[in-house]
């Protein structure tokens, strides 16, 4: 059984001083050691998500600038082809032109050739015609 006397007051005031002295010694500054380690965490991952952020915008940064970059390049190629295929247009036109001059030069040097020898052919014609038709007659047209 359990006795009510004076020994329970004497146990309640040895709890409560107990109670006081592990607050003061053990609780306080166990909870101030864990506010403290709450607050370093806290701004450590406060720092942690600036650092993430200003990654992220300059990873940004980054593909913006190289597709830019990539923009400027395919421009850069398409204008230079364009270029090279200006630049080709005007050599084959000047080759064309040169290879048609050139083939209407080959073209009357041919034709007064072929003129030249109708006309040599005509006269040896004649000639052969007069031949022949004397052989055949027996004598001289």
């Amino acid at each position: 059984m359990i006795k009510l006397d004076w020994t329970l007051l004497l146990q309640f005031a040895n709890f409560m001083i107990l109670l006081v002295a592990l607050n003061v010694l053990l609780f306080k500054p166990l909870r101030a050691v864990l506010a403290a380690r709450k607050a370093t965490i806290d701004g450590d991952l406060a720092q942690a998500r600036s650092l993430d952020e200003q990654i992220q915008a300059q990873v940004a940064e980054y593909d913006a600038k190289l597709q830019e970059a990539r923009q400027r390049g395919n421009q850069e190629r398409t204008a230079l082809r364009q270029a090279a295929q200006a630049e080709e247009a005007r050599l084959l036109g000047s080759a064309n032109e040169k290879a048609s001059q050139r083939l209407q030069v080959l073209k009357e040097q041919v034709a007064g050739e072929a003129e030249a020898a109708r006309q040599g052919l005509r006269g040896e014609t004649e000639e052969l015609a007069r031949q022949i038709a004397g052989k055949v007659l027996g004598r001289s047209v």
